[in-house]
């Protein structure tokens, strides 16, 4: 009787522990298979996120070119930003923009030309660029109030076919180059209308990207 009782007991033993470890094994290819399927998905993931191309642009630029990103103000609140190269020349965080024409050199210098005053400066500036500089002009809140006939002919110089019709409170972009013989293609301008202002007597913001060529030696 004790034998058999012993036998009895070793076969509990074993089949509860047989019993322990399908359960076990189990758990443990769920949580494998768990593992396995979510760094799956994770590859997954990181193969099918969009590339970030400089400037945060929609597409790589070609070689041999400059990418570049830039916006008008907002209203008379926020100012422009130009992005050339992945580097921000100009934004209201670098707190190096200004009601009126904000203008950026592609070499990195930056500068503010408010036209509340006096244009003259912003006509010397003009006349100072050497051929070959790529010149990116954005408005913030108005950058057309102080513009004369000289000053809108050497912007129009530079490729640009809307400077003639900006007018007061217009938001305007324009990427063009000193020496250019014909038009930029990159332009953009909203007119300020009452009727379609987004804000309040002003228009919504425009944006515009591209490739620009670089200069061939």
């Amino acid at each position: 009787i004790g034998a058999a009782k012993l036998v009895v007991v070793v076969a509990i033993f074993l089949l509860t522990f047989y019993v322990i470890s399908q359960v076990f094994e189990i758990k443990m290819d769920a949580n494998l298979g768990h593992i396995f399927a979510r760094s799956a998905l994770d590859a997954a993931a990181r193969s099918t996120k969009p590339p970030r191309y400089k400037c945060g642009i929609s597409k790589a630029c070609p070689e041999k070119h400059f990418a570049f990103k830039m916006a008008s103000g907002a209203a008379n609140v926020v100012g422009p930003k130009i992005c050339v190269e992945d580097n921000i020349l100009m934004s209201a965080v670098k707190n190096n923009v200004g009601r009126g024409i904000n203008v950026a050199l592609v070499n990195g210098n930056s500068f503010v030309f408010s036209l509340f005053s006096d244009v003259a400066p912003f006509i010397e500036f003009l006349k100072s660029i050497q051929d070959g500089t790529i010149v990116l002009m954005g408005t913030y809140d108005d950058g057309a109030t102080k513009l004369n006939e000289e000053a809108r002919k050497l912007i129009a110089e530079l490729g640009s076919t809307s400077i003639t019709n900006l007018g007061f409170r217009d938001n305007w972009v324009f990427c063009g180059g000193k020496g250019i013989k014909t038009k930029s293609p990159f332009e953009q301008h909203i007119k300020n209308n009452k009727d379609t202002n987004k804000y309040e007597g002003w228009p919504e913001v425009v944006e515009m990207e591209g490739c620009i060529p670089q200069k061939q030696d």
